[in-house]
């Protein structure tokens, strides 16, 4: 796919990309790491911040000592700098001043700070160019389907990772219309990256064959 700069190649920036993945895995992992006995692995891992830091830390090794350039690829790029870009926004707008149960403020800078704002940059500097025009719906995937996780889940479990997703204060109406809000907002952030991958090309796929 000749669309993608090469100089994602680089041996100083695949070095960056395996140092932020393991930074961003050392995050993750501190928490279960530090707590005490009968920590609750399925509902950390029920949180969207820690699904899209674990797939962050499989696209920036995959970067780091691959770097691949199939469209495939890079369609996962976006998906995952989209989920970060979601995993920011929201803490900071609706989060940062609530326990989320992610120990220290290292853990939360690196989670929903620091990891962020890597796949933005990495994103913005070494972007695909070419993506099939609808890329940025099938974005939506990923929260969309989580949401409906998060729903089913909670009454079984009678567990909620995030206050505005649940319903039991704040009744299902209410909560409804937030989810809305929160998912236009995530849609118009999807078209954005779509647009910083592709802007000032065309987004005519390459004939090259897909490695």
């Amino acid at each position: 796919m000749r669309g993608v700069s090469r100089g994602d190649r680089q041996v100083w920036i695949r070095i960056l990309r395996f140092v932020a993945a393991a930074v961003g895995i050392a995050a993750i992992a501190y928490v279960p790491v530090t707590a005490s006995d009968g920590f609750g692995f399925a509902n950390y891992f029920s949180y969207f911040t820690i699904l899209s830091n674990v797939a962050a830390a499989i696209v920036l090794l995959g970067g780091a000592l691959l770097a691949p350039t199939g469209l495939w690829w890079q369609w996962f790029r976006g998906g995952v700098t989209t989920a970060m870009l979601i995993t920011a926004i929201v803490y900071a707008l609706l989060l940062s001043d609530i326990d989320v149960n992610l120990s220290g403020e290292w853990t939360n800078t690196v989670l929903h700070r620091l990891i962020p704002l890597v796949l933005l940059l990495d994103w913005a500097l070494f972007r695909p160019r070419s993506l099939p025009a609808l890329s940025w719906l099938t974005w939506l995937a990923f929260p969309l389907f989580y949401g409906i996780y998060t729903l089913t889940r909670g009454p079984i479990v009678d567990w909620y990772p995030y206050p505005f997703i649940d319903p039991r204060s704040q009744g299902y109406l209410s909560m409804t219309l937030g989810v809305v809000v929160v998912f236009i907002g995530m849609t118009a952030l999807s078209a954005g990256v779509y647009w910083l991958g592709t802007r000032g090309t065309s987004n005519r796929l390459h004939d090259e064959p897909v490695r």
